[in-house]
């Protein structure tokens, strides 16, 4: 079997991902084929990841911190931008074509088994059974594991992490929740017995929810402010200057190589839970800057070019949305900002928009590849709901041909709205690994 050949085979199942509709969900299935292949996802300790916002980043960040401290690593996030592998990560590296066939052919008797049975294996519990079965494939010391969606039913929501660790919680995804507090509720379902949860200051009412969800499991908290804290953050060139507590222990310097205050927030959280899982061992101030300054997120204010400047975010949320104008405002200057705009239909299109189009001088909605991209006319439509123009291109590679020639070097170009949008994007300007 070749590389394309695993990957058709892994997409004929049913991606949620990609439709969009998530129906009954359930952990059961995936419980099921983890236990007929005796567990695979029970053979290392693991911090678990969820939130509306920064979960990637804070996987990255805890992954780094890990590694620092010598552990072998491994790292499942989601979703990738232009190749399934960057979703399966060993020491900070992604899957080989060759290790993924080979994982692949381990675990495809044991998805043609369910299939006979009537209970079809879906596309995200299939990669999330091969993450698993790779991770004991390769002994690691340590994983960690990003949530598709929400916690509670989510299929990474099988393992027994040890630390859990949530981002900022806000409202995205509606079917999981349309208040935070509803949010909360699903995402903190993640909280293991006897483990510890390390969070970022959230909504009192959020807050309240972590807390209880965490007594009723006797699990530990930890909160942004009182256990761990950013005690300084400053622009730097090509990133940002940090001083970062952990409890009691202070690292006065370091440097990430990442733009946005709040991906700063992302990363210590990540620190924090990486802390967690080693037993709060204190890392030499070098160790912490090299992991630091190793940290690297894709598509998260990415800068993929300068003169002009291009970045790329993902932000498909308000929350994100409104974070991302305050840092690109914080962050870069520019003459005029050219915004690039592609959404799903089923997000808070305006909600979105709002705050991206009033930084913006010039707005251009496009269609990224995905099937639930919004239509450029809804796009069109909603622009000129908040007392804007727009221009509208069929395609993203296109609008940045577009916004290319006409932005001056001092300009600036801002591609968001969706990881898809950046996806696409990212073809154009880097190449492909």
């Amino acid at each position: 079997m070749k590389y394309d050949e695993a990957v058709r085979a892994l997409d004929k199942r049913t991606n949620y991902e990609r439709t969009g509709r998530l129906t009954s969900p359930t952990i059961e299935r995936i419980e099921a084929l983890l236990d007929l292949m005796d567990h695979p996802e029970q053979g290392y300790p693991v911090i678990h990841i969820t939130g509306t916002n920064g979960k990637t980043t804070c996987a990255r960040a805890a992954t780094e911190v890990l590694r620092a401290a010598g552990l072998r690593v491994a790292t499942y996030t989601s979703p990738h931008l232009i190749n399934v592998r960057e979703r399966f990560a060993y020491d900070g590296e992604p899957i080989s074509e060759e290790e993924f066939v080979e994982v692949w052919r381990e675990l495809a008797p044991y998805l043609d088994h369910f299939d006979q049975q009537g209970q079809t294996i879906t596309w995200f519990e299939a990669a999330t059974a091969l993450a698993f079965t790779w991770f004991a494939d390769k002994a690691v010391d340590a994983a960690v594991i990003e949530v598709g969606m929400g916690g509670s039913w989510d299929a990474t929501n099988v393992v027994d992490a040890a630390v859990a660790a949530i981002a900022r919680i806000d409202v995205d995804h509606r079917e999981l929740g349309t208040t935070p507090v509803e949010a909360a509720n699903e995402k903190s379902g993640i909280i293991k017995k006897g483990s510890t949860v390390v969070t970022v200051e959230q909504a009192p009412e959020v807050a309240d929810v972590i807390h209880a969800r965490a007594d009723e499991l006797g699990a530990r908290v930890r909160v942004e402010g009182d256990a761990f804290a950013l005690e300084k953050v400053a622009l730097a060139l090509g990133g940002q200057s940090l001083s970062l507590r952990i409890g009691d222990d202070r690292y006065p310097d370091l440097f990430l190589p990442m733009f946005g205050e709040q991906f700063a927030h992302d990363v210590a959280l990540g620190a924090a839970a990486a802390y967690a899982l080693l037993g709060d061992r204190h890392l030499d101030d070098e160790l912490m800057a090299e992991a630091f300054s190793s940290i690297k997120v894709p598509g998260r204010m990415e800068v993929v070019r300068r003169g002009p400047l291009v970045v790329l975010d993902g932000a498909h949320n308000p929350a994100a949305a409104r974070a991302l104008a305050d840092a690109m405002q914080a962050s870069f200057r520019w003459e005029k900002l050219h915004l690039i705009f592609s959404i799903m239909e089923d997000k808070d299109v305006e909600g979105v928009l709002a705050p991206l189009a009033n930084i913006a001088d010039d707005i251009i909605v496009t269609r990224n590849d995905s099937p639930r991209a919004a239509s450029v006319e809804q796009l069109v439509a909603a622009v000129r709901a908040l007392g804007k123009d727009a221009q509208s291109v069929p395609n993203v590679a296109d609008a940045i041909s577009v916004a290319m020639e006409r932005a001056e070097e001092s300009d600036a170009i801002l591609v968001t709205g969706s990881l898809y949008t950046v996806g696409d994007a990212r073809r154009k300007f880097v190449p492909a690994r």
